[in-house]
Formats: C-alpha cells, structure tokens, sequence
C-alpha cells in the first residue's frame, strides 16, 4: 500500500534550507534518514518543495475563483516536500515518519494514497450518472 510522508517546517527551518551554514545542518541530518528510505527499497517517489512565497492558490467563490498568492494553509507550519513510500500497513508507514528529523516545530502528515484505478472508476461512475 502507497502512503504519503507529508513533511512539515516551522518557517524559520524552512528559511535555513536557504542558508549555506544552516542548510548543512539540516541536510547532516535529513540525508541519511533519505538514504534509509532508499536502502529499505520502500521510496515511490519524493520531492522537496520551493518555499512557500512561491505557491499560488484557487479557491472557489461564489461567482468564480480567487486567485491569491501563497499556500492554502494560515498557519505557521509549511510544506516542505513529500514521499510516496510502498510498506505494507499504516503502522509501518509511521515507524519511517518518526524517524524523520524535524526540528523543533516540524512533523509528518501520514496519509494513505488513493489506489491507481480509484480515479478511473470514479470518472466512470460520473459517466454513468443520471442528473
């Protein structure tokens, strides 16, 4: 089963990455819990993210959508990147987000990924639905 590993930074650990001196910090620490995910043979894929100044959000309205700068979220917790990791049970996909090290105000959303077909059969149960 595919789960998500959410990772998530204070803003000023997501600002450090910027920094030469505070980005070997946190890489002296990030890279091997990387390497382990590798090596365990579990990673589908990942990604780190560009900081938040750069995302762009839609959100409906009434009379169309808003297009405002920044992430979704109000809070002071950013997404910083993500993997897609292949273990057997939610359990297992926890044991490998407590070894992620956050700093002080970081965590890991865990959350099941939606099976490949599920959006396919989901368009075709829209298709075939009488209004």
């Amino acid at each position: 089963m595919h789960y998500s590993l959410l990772f998530y930074q204070s803003p000023e650990e997501f600002s450090a990455r910027e920094d030469p001196e505070q980005r070997d910090v946190f890489l002296g620490s990030f890279v091997p819990y990387m390497k382990a995910l590798q090596e365990a043979g579990i990673v589908v894929t990942g990604a780190g993210l560009e900081p938040p100044k750069t995302a762009t959000s839609v959100r409906p309205t009434a009379s169309g959508h808003r297009v405002q700068d920044g992430p979704f979220a109000d809070t002071k917790e950013q997404l910083g990147g993500f993997f897609i990791i292949d273990v057997p049970d939610m359990d297992t996909a926890l044991k490998w987000a407590a070894r992620f090290p956050a700093g002080p105000h970081g965590g890991v959303e865990v959350r099941p990924v939606l099976p490949p077909n599920t959006h396919a059969e989901m368009l075709k149960s829209v298709e075939a639905a009488t209004y």
